[in-house]
């Protein structure tokens, strides 16, 4: 049946603006993802915080920015083998910090490839096995590689291979030596209510800021050298901020600002530009979005599912739920064993402190700005003793309205209003806690136990 001139002028219309969700059987698009290291998602510029992170707030403006992204686990290695995976931590067996998953577990570099896709890594890995993590590594260990990323694109546009690059920073992680300081004088900084207000703590927050906009400018790099190379128009560019900073409440718990992230899109003709999302996502779905962008077809093991919808304004809801996994297991200065699980809805949050009469410490306790808040509270400021004991000594159940008190400062576990909204959770937490083969307190003491094995049989005389 031959199309009327409305239903062409129509179509013409869907194509000047670049809006169309089909994604064509014959493009390969590249992928490029460009990930931060301890920097809370509050703290960049697009997202109300005071880091001026110009290239960052000018991808927004160009892509999509999300509002409920999540990670699963608040530390470095972990969350690093959720992205590549599409898995959840425990599940892999990559829920401590300094570890690898099971040997079976596939990645993105079994993916991608197939689909005629190189898969490379610049900067920062954390992850392990190294056998089964097949990227094409670039000599810098810390930070990306500009001149390894330059090479990578104009080979690839040269060849006309797609390609799929984790350009890797290591900022703003301790120590904060990178970044001009001097932009953000330590006495105007405004720390957020959680952290009590002394002058170490001032001129920690000062340096953290400036080594956003030091990661920044690599957003910046990657971004020209897309542009140098003429890629940037079928190129998916994502940038995310990785757990919370370091200090008090952010890395290493399971409040948002551990475990919430930034994340910004940007892929022109199919994201629509100054765009914004509230849908609910987890890292887990980074891997099952770009297979399926690639024109695959995600593997059923994912834990993750696929972003298109989203990306391309089909929809505006994606997960109902996102969980977090916490445990002290290989972390530095950590508590012997400290599980930590919870559930969030977009306006509950659940926590578990599983071993709460234990004392709870990481390398935060033992950070300069900590012990000023412990010097603080010695020096009889009511507020510092508060957050001290807060963060240290935990209640079993933790309960949050996210929207009415998105830094989670007040508890309401023991308000009898949410007694059914608390009981529904922790059934729904502990439902996909077995789903993943968490125990709990037993899954926190066997952690790294198929590491163990492994060197055991690794060392047995011949």
């Amino acid at each position: 049946m031959p199309l009327t001139s409305k239903a062409v002028c129509g179509f013409l219309v869907l194509l000047a603006l670049g809006q169309t969700s089909l994604i064509s059987a014959t493009e390969k698009p590249n992928f490029v993802f460009i990930i931060a290291d301890d920097c809370t998602f509050r703290d960049i510029g697009c997202y109300g915080g005071q880091a001026k992170t110009p290239n960052i707030d000018r991808l927004a403006t160009e892509g999509m920015r999300f509002t409920h992204c999540f990670q699963t686990a608040p530390m470095c290695s972990p969350t690093r083998h959720n992205i590549y995976t599409g898995q959840y931590p425990v599940k892999t067996g990559a829920h401590p910090n300094h570890t690898q998953t099971y040997r079976h577990i596939k990645n993105i570099t079994d993916f991608l490839p197939p689909l005629g896709y190189r898969v490379a890594l610049s900067g920062k890995t954390h992850i392990g096995p190294r056998e089964n993590f097949k990227f094409e590594y670039s000599k810098a260990k810390k930070n990306p590689d500009m001149k390894a990323v330059e090479e990578l694109f104009s080979e690839c546009s040269s060849s006309e291979t797609p390609f799929c690059l984790f350009a890797c920073s290591n900022e703003p992680h301790t120590p904060w030596n990178k970044g001009d300081a001097s932009v953000y004088p330590p006495g105007k900084v405004k720390l957020p209510p959680y952290l009590p207000d002394t002058e170490v703590m001032r001129d920690g927050f000062s340096r953290y800021l400036a080594e956003i906009s030091y990661f920044d400018n690599q957003v910046g790099q990657v971004l020209d050298l897309l542009e140098r190379y003429q890629l940037s128009e079928n190129t998916l560019v994502m940038v995310v901020s990785e757990q919370g900073n370091s200090l008090p409440f952010a890395k290493w718990t399971c409040y948002d600002n551990g475990l919430q992230s930034a994340m910004i899109v940007r892929w022109p003709g199919k994201v629509k530009p100054n765009s914004t999302t509230s849908a609910m996502v987890d890292y887990s779905d980074i891997t099952p979005t770009f297979v399926e962008a690639a024109n695959g077809k995600p593997a059923k093991e994912l834990d993750g599912k696929s972003l298109l919808p989203v990306l391309t304004g089909k929809t505006d809801h994606h997960k109902d739920l996102v969980y977090g996994v916490m445990t002290t297991k290989g972390i530095n200065n950590g508590t012997d064993f400290y599980p930590i699980r919870s559930i969030r809805s977009r306006k509950f949050k659940l926590i578990l402190n599983l071993n709460h009469e234990a004392k709870f410490q990481n390398a935060c306790t033992s950070s300069a700005e900590f012990r000023s808040m412990v010097q603080a509270a010695q020096n009889r400021s009511d507020h510092a003793k508060l957050m001290v004991d807060r963060y240290q000594h935990r209640p079993e159940i933790e309960f949050y309205d996210v929207i009415e008190d998105p830094l989670e400062m007040n508890n309401l576990a023991s308000d009898e209003t949410h007694k059914e909204k608390i009981s529904e959770l922790k059934m729904k937490l502990i439902t996909w806690m077995k789903s993943q083969g968490d125990e709990g307190i037993a899954t926190e003491m066997a952690a790294n136990e198929h590491i163990r094995k492994r060197k055991n049989r690794n060392q047995k005389p011949k």
